[in-house]
């Protein structure tokens, strides 16, 4: 019974904290560029009207992939929230990301092809360290379970110090932002229009949204469970990580796939490897 209203309450209650944080995302960046921004709920209205749009397609089978790209990512969060097995999390996730691929391939656009290439590439380049994360937590608490993790009685940042900031720095890969929104973005500083997006319009676009709004409170989630320990400070810190993102993507300029690749396996290979190292000496 637990599991299943842990399960419906993600499925309410992500979308909507997701929304906000898009609508807090846009408020921020406008005050750091001088402006007023858009209203809070702003993400919401311009979901409802895409609903109200006409659905141009290339192809029509390209929005089938989007269908299954939004519920691998709903499956994937439903997993982590009620404390499942967190490789078989890592793999959902990857699942989910590759039918985006395959829709921005499907569509057969010159600028959603290399979209899906750059998406590809970015997968790619963050993998490692998410799945670093995974080794490191379950050296500390012998376990891939979430539901483990989330009772271990110290924070595992006290361990695990150099993933959580490899993962931060993937995080900027995984929300798409400045200097890493290679494949899309959410401003309109691409210079793929769109990206991987271009050719999606109405109702598909909105199911997009929707997904991504899913995909940053599971994203977020990870963080969350280096602090599992404290509740208020599992979500401060989360939110910290989020400004600090927000902040990031204000403050760089976009780099090439190549710096991207080469700068995310360095971090994985520094950080993540260095931290899992460190483990073997460390009491526990």
């Amino acid at each position: 019974m637990k599991t299943v209203l842990l399960l419906f309450a993600y499925l309410v209650i992500a979308p909507l904290l997701g929304g906000l944080l898009s609508g807090l995302d846009r408020k921020i960046t406008a005050r750091m560029q001088g402006r007023i921004g858009p209203p809070l709920c702003q993400p919401f209205f311009d979901f409802l009207k895409l609903f109200e749009k006409e659905n141009l397609v290339v192809r029509r089978s390209q929005n089938f992939y989007i269908v299954f790209f939004l519920l691998f990512i709903i499956f994937t969060g439903g997993l982590f929230f009620t404390g499942g097995d967190l490789l078989l999390v890592i793999f959902a996730f990857t699942l989910a990301g590759i039918f985006f691929v395959l829709a921005g391939y499907k569509a057969s656009s010159p600028y959603s092809f290399i979209g899906a290439q750059r998406e590809l590439i970015q997968m790619v380049a963050y993998e490692p360290a998410v799945i670093l994360s995974a080794v490191g937590m379950y050296m500390v608490t012998r376990s891939f379970a979430v539901a483990d993790i989330l009772r271990f009685n110290k924070p595992l940042v006290m361990y695990l110090p150099g993933l959580l900031f490899g993962f931060v720095y993937i995080m900027v890969i995984k929300f798409r932002k400045s200097p890493f929104d290679l494949s899309t973005s959410h401003h309109a500083h691409q210079e793929l229009v769109k990206g991987i997006t271009t050719e999606f319009s109405g109702r598909a676009l909105a199911l997009i949204e929707l997904a991504h709004w899913y995909e940053n409170i599971l994203v977020l989630g990870f963080v969350y469970l280096f602090f599992a320990d404290n509740i208020v400070r599992g979500i401060a810190a989360s939110l910290t990580a989020y400004f600090l993102i927000i902040l990031i993507d204000n403050t760089f300029a976009r780099v090439k796939w190549q710096a991207a690749l080469a700068s995310a396996w360095l971090v994985a290979l520094v950080l993540g490897l260095g931290n899992i190292m460190v483990l073997f000496f460390m009491p526990r």
